[in-house]
């Protein structure tokens, strides 16, 4: 059976373990730059509604033949309230990601059969945001948070899938502490898409930094999953005959 259009984004999400953002108010570079990140193998590229130009650009990127023809699953961020994020799943979002929770914009994704990765901080706002149906939660700002807030909350919601954005270093070590910590997925920002490729700078390094992020993901999971206690399955005794 074939996945639906928001499984697909739940499952690239959930495979790669990397979700790059960044915003550009250059049509011409933020395809560059998308193409490089899709080149290094990222499925789900969020960009942000950070700047005068980020629907235009937006609007203009999602509607190329490239960009539709490709495994690229297209989404927003920073959206804050049900009429951005309308605008943007009218455009081709494919998911929504925001800074805060809001119930509006749930609501919305539900109808529209899109993801919804909404910032959550705290315990409450985590099982307030996955009682809407929510599948990912945006630990934001994961630099403040921090490893320790993640494993935390893995104790007693084990369920829960944490995608942790803000301040992630695109590094093995810091893939490998979130990981460790429980984090489904990171979002990498300008620790990755620096200001400089944003104002002009060749973006083809991408794709093996992304390349690189995935492989460090899959090696942190396979560690993770190796340093799980086995279960001991103890016989039980023969009843007497």
């Amino acid at each position: 059976m074939s996945l639906s259009r928001r499984q697909e984004v739940v499952h690239a999400i959930g495979d790669t373990g990397v979700v790059p953002l960044f915003y550009c108010g250059d049509l011409e570079q933020s395809i560059r730059i998308l193409g490089a990140l899709a080149e290094g193998g990222a499925r789900a590229i969020e960009f942000t509604d950070r700047g005068p130009a980020a629907r235009r650009v937006f609007a203009e990127m999602a509607a190329r033949p490239p960009y539709q023809q490709s495994e690229v699953l297209l989404g927003a961020g920073s959206i804050r309230d049900p009429y951005a994020a309308d605008w943007f799943i009218g455009s081709g979002a494919r998911f929504i990601v925001g800074p805060t929770f809001d119930a509006d914009v749930a609501t919305l994704c539900n109808l529209r059969r899109v993801p919804y990765l909404p910032g959550c901080a705290t315990p409450t706002e985590i099982m307030t945001a996955e009682k809407s149906g929510v599948e990912f939660v945006k630990v934001f700002p994961g630099d403040t948070l921090g490893p320790a807030f993640v494993r935390a909350i893995r104790g007693p919601m084990p369920e829960t899938q944490v995608v942790v954005t803000g301040g992630v270093a695109a590094t093995a070590a810091g893939v490998r502490e979130w990981i460790s910590a429980g984090a489904a997925a990171l979002g990498f920002g300008s620790g990755l898409v620096s200001t400089g490729i944003t104002s002009g700078a060749d973006p083809a390094p991408l794709a093996g930094i992304v390349a690189d992020l995935i492989c460090w993901v899959a090696a942190a999971r396979s560690e993770q999953n190796r340093s799980l206690p086995s279960l001991q399955l103890v016989p039980s005794e023969e009843s007497p005959s």
